[in-house]
């Protein structure tokens, strides 16, 4: 993906799209179906503007009933770079990862969604080359995936994956792999790409370990 920013000029104020169980890491891709209407206006106006970012974060549990979404701190900012509207009145866009981001104050009350300043500053390495893993042991991962796919029940392209970019490999696994919120908060907030990949077979193993102690039971 071309790189269109720099530290200079990201911008501070953002719209801030809150989805559960969803996450966005730099230089990863998301197709994403909105359809609510304060996100389709949302949509509308980030269409508008010369960035095209969106803020995509988790929001945290909070009672029903309570106004707006209590949020995360830290989220990931993606650019438009693919939209369809379908004949339903739909979108259909993906989102193409630029920056993680920590909130510094939420705007309410001018628009149906929420815009947050933000602070960019943690995160420089986000904007820099694609991320390498010196310690990475590709057949050791694989092994311990494949058994997490074989207990999750859930399928893949194993050919592509043996031979997958490693940034793009564990990057595209923990945004995909099916764990619970504050789990991919933590694979979100991994300050490195080591570090993710620790983390992500550390889930995947707690999931295995788990999974042999509840089968008995059944």
């Amino acid at each position: 993906m071309k790189q269109f920013f720099s530290a200079s000029n990201l911008p501070q104020t953002i719209p801030v799209f809150p989805l559960p169980n969803v996450f966005l890491l730099p230089r990863a891709r998301l197709p994403l179906n909105v359809f609510e209407p304060r996100y389709l206006a949302m949509l509308d106006d980030v269409l508008k503007t010369e960035h095209r970012m969106i803020g995509l974060i988790q929001p945290r549990e909070a009672p029903p009933g309570t106004g707006n979404p209590q949020l995360h701190q830290i989220g990931c900012a993606g650019r438009v770079t693919s939209f369809t509207e379908t004949e339903d009145g739909r979108y259909l866009i993906t989102l193409s990862g630029i920056s993680r981001f920590r909130i510094v104050a939420q705007n309410t009350g001018f628009t149906p969604y929420i815009r947050a300043d933000v602070d960019w500053g943690s995160f420089n390495r986000d904007l820099g080359a694609v991320e390498e893993d010196a310690s990475f042991n590709r057949d050791r991962f694989l092994d311990v995936l494949h058994r997490f796919f074989d207990k999750s029940e859930l399928a893949t392209d194993w050919t592509n994956l043996k031979g997958a970019d490693e940034e793009l490999l564990i990057n595209s696994l923990a945004m995909m792999c099916p764990f619970k919120p504050e789990e991919k908060q933590a694979l979100l907030e991994a300050p490195s790409l080591q570090t993710r990949r620790e983390t992500l077979v550390t889930l995947m193993e707690f999931a295995l370990r788990k999974g042999e102690q509840e089968d008995p039971m059944q």
